[in-house]
């Protein structure tokens, strides 16, 4: 039972345990108006991550990633550009890391830049009716000059990645027309929009 008394495990069976946890839950939930009411959920586990915008305030532009993501090339209503390849911020998974020295990390690996002035701007749950991931949501400044190799991923890990540089108008007009629809790139575009970060 949790701290408030409103939800009561009944059941947890694991239905899958590959590249993330899928757990099937059975839990009596206590309405608002004290009614008891049996529900079954299930819960798609593969630990927090972070993600981040890397701006370069002179020259007004974003570091973006395009790569191909299987759940949009399976949704049959997969918006503009190519199916299943998604325009987004650099993210990951934090590991054993904490959300700093992960995003650190992705960004070096994905983007092929070290980031110094890293910020974090908030945290959110992406899809929490089904996933458990919270991400940690970070901006930082960058120049040329803090490229250390061309990026793109980890080969071993299945990436194949495409580093994007663009001006942010041009990165919140590809929101505007739908060719960016991923939550967290749009969040942290909209954010640095209103800071006026550039």
């Amino acid at each position: 039972m949790d701290s408030d008394g409103r939800v009561r495990i009944i059941e947890e069976k694991l239905l899958a345990d590959d590249w993330a946890r899928l757990t099937k839950y059975t839990i009596d939930f206590t309405r608002r108006d004290g009614a008891s009411e049996r529900q079954i959920r299930q819960v798609y586990d593969r630990g927090n991550g972070a993600g981040i915008l890397p701006i370069d305030r002179e020259r007004g532009t974003v570091l973006l990633v395009r790569q191909f993501r299987m759940p949009a090339y399976l949704n049959p209503r997969s918006g503009a550009g190519e199916r299943g390849m998604l325009i987004e911020v650099c993210a990951g998974l934090l590991d054993a890391n904490d959300p700093e020295t992960a995003i650190r990390k992705e960004a070096e690996e994905e983007l092929g830049f070290r980031l110094n002035s890293v910020q974090k701007v908030f945290d959110a749950y992406m899809s929490p009716g089904s996933v458990s991931e919270r991400l940690s949501l970070f901006v930082a400044e960058y120049t040329p000059a803090d490229r250390i190799s061309a990026g793109g991923g980890a080969i071993d890990e299945g990436e194949d990645i495409e580093v994007l540089e663009m001006p942010l108008t041009r990165a919140f007009a590809l929101v505007q027309d739908g060719t960016i629809a991923d939550a967290k790139t749009i969040m942290l575009l909209q954010y640095a929009l209103l800071k006026e970060l550039t």
